[in-house]
C-alpha cells in the first residue's frame, strides 16, 4: 500500500493498544499540529485508525492573576488594611484604609468593588467598615489561584520526568511566556475548586479558560493489517506550481489530498468594541439631525463645570466626596464680566423675582480646577461664546465624550462614563419640543418605549428624567436626564432665547440595544470579554 508521507508517518506512530492524543502524535512523528492533524482524518476516513474525542476544560493565569498570587488580592489587601486601622469597631475614612493598604490605580476599584461583595464589610459616605467575623485567610479566590500555581508546579514535575508528558495525557505546563495552565481534573489540579469561583475569576480576568476537545488516536484492525503487509510512502505533490504547468507534469503527478472539514485553529480578529459602535452611531444620528459637535477639557474650572449651571457652591454634589478635585493651580483664564454675572445670579438671582441662593460664594472655588462631572461644562463653553463666538439661533450642539463622578460601582453606575450630551438653540421652545427630539433620537435605536418623569434640577425648569425598558429583564432604568434651561443659566451667559438640554447615558443605551444586565459588562476592569466578543455588529 501507497500512502502519502504524513499518513505513513502518523501510521507507524500510531498504537494499536493504547490511545495516543494528536499532538503527543505529531511530535513522534515529527510532523506540524495541523500536518498530523488532517493524515489523522484522512487515515480515519480509509479506516486505517480510530478517533475518539473528548472535552477538557483548562484555566490559565492572566498576568493580572499572576502578580495577586504574589501581592494579595486587592479587596484582601483592603480588608486587612481595614481590621488594623480598627474598622472592625468603627467606620474609618476610606482614603486613610486604601494609603495603608498599599493599592495603586485600578486596584482601588477592584478593591473596592470586591469588598462588598465578599461581605468584607460596608462602605458608606466615604467611610469603610469591616466585619470582624469575615474569613479573609481562606478566601476561595484567592485559594483557588495558589492551587493553579501548584498544579502547575506539579505538572511540571511530571513533565520532566515523562519526556514532557504527564502519564495521563493532561497539560499543566507553563507556556512560552510563564502562564501557567491545569486541567480542570486529575490530582494536583482544580478538581475542587468551585464552578462559580473559578467563573468569578475568569470574569475578574484573573484567569483564562480554555475550552478544547481532545482526540487521541489508536490503529484500527485494517490499520495493524496494513503496516504487516507494508506501507511504503507515495510520491505527492501540496500543489500546482508554474513549473508544472510549463513543463506538462501536473498530468502525470498525484495531488495531495485535502480534507476541508478538519479543524483549524481558532483566530480572533479585532472588532470595535461595543461602546465605540454605539458612541459613533450616537454621533452619526445627530448629525443627521442637524446637530454639530462640542469638545473641550476634561480638568475644568469649578466654575464652568457647576456655577455657570446655577448649582450653589454649598451643594452636596460639590464636595470632595462627589467630585474628584485636582491638586493643580487654579485657572486664571476665566471672562471677568462673566465671572461677575455668575456671582451675582448665585447672590441675588436673576429678574424681579430671582432671590438667588444667599448661600457661600468664593470666586477662588469657582477657580478651582476638578475632572468634568458631566459634559454641561462644554454647553456653557459654548453658549456663553467663549468657544465659537456669540451664536445666533437656531443652534444644536451636541457631545459624546467621559465625565467623572465619585459614585458606588454597581451594575448601572461607574466612576467614569460617557455622556451624550446636548442642546437646542431657539424661539419659543417648549417640553413637547424635547419630549419629541428624545423620541425620534431613541427611535433610531429600535427604542420606542421611553418613558418621562418630572424632576428637579438647579439649572433647568422644567425637568425630567428619561427611563427605557431593557429588551432582557423588562425592567425600566434610567437613561438620562433633561429639561428647560433658567434664566439663572442663560441670562448671566448672554442668552436670549430658549435652550433645551439634556445629559444621556451611553453606557446605558449601549445596555439597552445589546441586552447586557450589568454596566461593568461593557467595560473596567470587570468586562465580560466572551459578552463583548460575541456581541452583534451594529450600525
Amino acid at each position: 500500500m501507497q500512502l502519502p508521507e504524513p499518513q505513513v508517518a502518523v501510521l507507524n506512530a500510531a498504537s494499536a493498544t493504547d490511545e495516543t492524543p494528536i499532538d503527543r502524535l505529531a511530535a513522534e512523528a515529527e510532523l506540524k499540529p495541523e500536518t498530523a492533524t488532517q493524515a489523522v482524518f484522512e487515515l480515519r476516513d480509509e479506516g486505517l485508525l480510530d478517533v475518539t474525542e473528548s472535552e477538557t476544560v483548562e484555566y490559565e493565569l492572566t498576568e493580572e492573576g499572576r502578580e495577586y498570587v504574589g501581592a494579595g488580592l486587592p479587596e484582601i489587601r483592603l480588608y486587612r488594611a481595614a481590621i488594623d486601622a480598627g474598622a472592625a469597631d468603627a467606620p474609618v475614612e476610606m482614603g486613610r484604609v486604601i494609603g495603608a493598604a498599599d493599592l495603586d490605580g485600578p486596584e482601588v476599584d477592584i478593591a473596592l468593588a470586591n469588598f462588598g461583595r465578599k461581605g468584607y464589610g460596608e462602605i458608606e459616605t466615604g467611610e469603610l467598615a469591616a466585619d470582624p467575623d469575615a474569613d479573609a485567610d481562606n478566601d476561595p479566590e484567592a485559594a483557588a489561584l495558589a492551587t493553579l500555581v501548584e498544579a502547575n508546579d506539579a505538572a511540571a514535575g511530571d513533565d520532566s520526568s515523562a519526556d514532557g508528558d504527564a502519564a495521563d495525557g493532561s497539560s499543566a505546563d507553563a507556556d512560552d511566556e510563564g502562564g501557567s495552565s491545569a486541567d480542570a481534573g486529575g490530582t494536583g489540579s482544580l478538581a475542587d475548586v468551585d464552578d462559580a469561583v473559578l467563573d468569578q475569576l475568569v470574569s475578574r480576568n484573573l484567569l483564562e479558560r480554555h475550552e478544547r476537545t481532545v482526540r487521541s488516536v489508536t490503529l484500527s484492525d485494517a490499520g495493524v493489517t496494513a503496516l504487516m503487509e507494508g506501507v511504503e510512502t507515495a510520491e505527492t505533490v501540496d500543489r500546482l506550481t508554474p513549473e508544472l504547468l510549463t513543463s506538462g507534469e501536473w498530468e502525470d503527478v498525484e495531488f495531495t489530498e485535502y480534507n476541508v472539514e478538519a479543524d483549524a485553529p481558532e483566530v480572533r480578529s479585532g472588532k470595535t468594541h461595543v461602546l465605540r459602535q454605539t458612541a459613533e452611531r450616537v454621533k452619526d444620528v445627530l448629525v443627521g439631525m442637524g446637530f454639530q459637535e462640542m469638545e473641550g477639557p476634561h480638568a475644568d474650572a469649578d466654575f464652568w463645570i457647576n456655577d455657570c449651571l446655577f448649582m450653589p457652591q454649598d451643594h452636596p454634589a460639590r464636595t470632595h466626596w462627589d467630585r474628584f478635585a485636582l491638586d493643580v493651580p487654579p485657572i486664571e483664564d476665566l471672562p471677568e464680566d462673566l465671572v461677575d454675572r455668575v456671582e451675582s445670579a448665585h447672590r441675588e438671582g436673576v429678574g424681579d423675582d430671582g432671590d438667588g441662593y444667599h448661600s457661600p460664594w468664593s470666586e477662588d472655588f469657582a477657580r478651582a480646577i476638578a475632572l468634568r462631572g458631566h459634559t454641561t461644562s462644554l454647553s456653557m463653553r459654548y453658549l456663553s461664546g467663549t468657544e465659537v463666538g456669540e451664536l445666533e439661533p437656531p443652534q444644536r450642539y451636541f457631545s459624546v465624550e467621559k465625565v467623572y463622578r465619585n459614585d458606588t460601582l454597581d451594575a448601572t453606575h461607574l466612576l467614569e462614563f460617557f455622556q451624550i450630551e446636548g442642546w437646542v438653540m431657539a424661539e419659543n421652545l417648549s417640553v413637547r419640543d424635547l419630549m419629541g427630539t428624545f423620541v425620534e433620537f431613541y427611535e433610531q435605536f429600535g427604542i420606542t418605549d421611553v418613558q418621562f418623569k418630572p424632576h428637579y434640577n438647579p439649572y433647568t425648569e422644567p425637568s425630567f428624567e428619561l427611563f427605557g425598558r431593557h429588551p432582557t429583564t423588562g425592567e425600566l432604568i434610567e437613561i438620562g436626564n433633561s429639561g428647560m434651561f433658567r434664566d439663572e443659566v442663560l441670562e448671566p451667559l448672554g442668552v436670549e432665547h430658549d435652550v433645551m438640554a439634556w445629559g444621556l447615558a451611553l453606557e446605558r443605551l449601549a445596555m439597552l440595544t445589546t441586552g447586557a444586565e450589568d454596566i461593568r459588562d461593557l467595560h473596567g476592569t470587570l468586562a465580560d470579554l466572551e459578552f463583548l466578543r460575541g456581541a452583534e455588529v451594529t450600525y
